[in-house]
């Protein structure tokens, strides 16, 4: 029990007192400037899941990752990335409000936004790289598991926003005006630019003050005169630091999968309608949110207890490929069909266009379940702790360009996600599927002894 009391303690807090490393007043503005990084991936996260989304914001994102890291290691500062990248989301939400006013060239406009939301999402390489250089390596994980938790409400609060303007109605029939509206459409766009403001706000210097501990805390652990000095001394494991890149690949890639397929294959699998795959899978996302916010809360006291590449390995690449393997068809029959004249939207498997349903087994509800139970608990601890090992593998140095390069391994998995559903699940079937994507998971947890902690 006392291990467990000692585990559950997260290192040093905003409150502790001082030290040789900072003052007591310097801990609580490196916190505080922590916390201003945690709302900035909740209100990204947000608008993403709003103004969302299709190949090109990823790529957009891709691009501008490493570029933006390049940029904060550049002026060793973050406040002119985030402020930028920020202010292009406030123009792209507002923009995205008032698309009513760009008439007849709306679609255009629409599109421009989202490129737009695509590049100022960029900025979570720029935060990750500040809580590397803002913590100390003993709060490292607690620091992610926040950030991650962040993003993680992010993406909930977003649908939800949407729902919440549903009582506003779409409003009066479009008159050629040129007057801004609020309705249910526009609401999620208003909201977005008034919190990317906020945000901007808070990147002030009276709000945000930079104070990066890493490079002093490593000059003192190696007795160095400058933190120059103890940075040029510790040699990155590059070929550590790849390996995380494609690991961190390999996960995302597993969840967006999943998240993809999910509406097409319940229904292809239990005979759903659209309707009911949609009001289903809401329900069960929603619990999937609920179990990640769960598991993100539990990541620091279980790394005190398990060594932090062991819980990677064995809890979240594990899982995640156990949930693949439950995703593969093992029920004793053939999937529901669904009739020659029905609509798509009703149901059923359609072996017309999908040939595949007529020797396919079927997917159980109980598989399906428990697969998507593993993936929300295997993904948050995994993602977190590759972070965290990745952070930890480049030492105190500037990292803003190579989280911009783990940042754009997510995008690629994501690109990618829809492009593998068209290309093998529409045309081969759910097996085929999991079993490549299971096959890659355990690939790569083959890789344990290469792996640096």
């Amino acid at each position: 029990m006392e291990r467990l009391k000692r585990a559950v303690r997260c290192g040093v807090g905003p409150e502790a007192p001082g030290d040789e490393l900072e003052s007591a007043q310097e801990r609580r503005e490196r916190w505080r400037s922590i916390y201003v990084i945690y709302f900035t991936m909740f209100q990204m996260s947000l608008g993403f899941s709003i103004v969302l989304t299709g190949v090109w914001p990823y790529l957009d994102k891709l691009v501008a990752s490493p570029l933006l890291g390049w940029w904060a290691n550049r002026a060793r500062s973050v406040r002119a990335p985030l402020a930028t990248t920020l202010l292009l989301f406030v123009l792209a939400s507002a923009l995205y409000a008032n698309l009513h006013l760009a008439r007849p060239h709306a679609l255009v406009w629409l599109l421009a936004a989202r490129a737009l939301v695509g590049l100022s999402s960029a900025n979570v390489a720029v935060a990750r790289s500040y809580l590397s250089a803002a913590t100390r390596e003993a709060e490292r994980t607690r620091a992610v598991a926040g950030c991650s938790l962040a993003q993680v409400l992010g993406f909930v609060v977003g649908p939800a926003l949407q729902a919440a303007a549903a009582p506003l109605g779409p409003g009066a029939p479009y008159d050629g005006t040129t007057t801004p509206r609020l309705d249910m459409y526009t609401a999620p766009g208003w909201t977005n630019a008034l919190l990317g403001t906020l945000n901007l706000l808070l990147l002030l210097p009276c709000c945000f003050r930079e104070r990066p501990i890493a490079a002093r805390e490593a000059m003192r652990a190696q007795g160095k005169q400058t933190e120059k000095e103890a940075i040029k001394a510790i040699k990155p494991d590059y070929v550590s630091s790849w390996m995380l890149v494609g690991a961190f690949f390999v996960l995302v890639f597993n969840f967006v999968l999943l998240e993809t397929l999910a509406t097409s294959l319940t229904m292809d699998q239990f005979g759903w309608s659209k309707t009911q795959a949609l009001e289903y899978m809401g329900a069960l996302m929603s619990a999937g949110a609920l179990i990640a916010c769960a598991v993100f809360a539990m990541i620091t006291p279980l790394t005190k207890l398990f060594e932090e590449r062991a819980l990677l390995l064995w809890g979240g690449f594990l899982l995640t490929g156990l949930a693949s393997l439950l995703c593969i068809p093992w029920g004793p029959d053939g999937p529901p069909l669904a009739a020659a004249d029905a609509l798509e939207s009703e149901g059923g498997c359609p072996a017309a266009v999908q040939p595949w349903c007529l020797t396919s087994r079927r997917i159980t509800l109980t598989q399906f379940f428990l697969g998507y139970t593993s993936v929300s608990i295997g993904y948050p601890l995994g993602v977190t702790l590759i972070q965290t090992i990745f952070s930890k593998v480049l030492g105190p140095r500037p990292q803003g360009v190579w989280m911009g390069v783990l940042t754009g391994a997510g995008c690629v998995s994501r690109a990618l996600g829809p492009v593998f559903v068209a290309s093998v699940y529409a045309r081969r079937g759910p097996a085929p599927t999991f079993v490549a994507t299971a096959t890659l998971t355990f690939a790569a947890l083959g890789f344990k002894r290469s792996l640096q902690g």
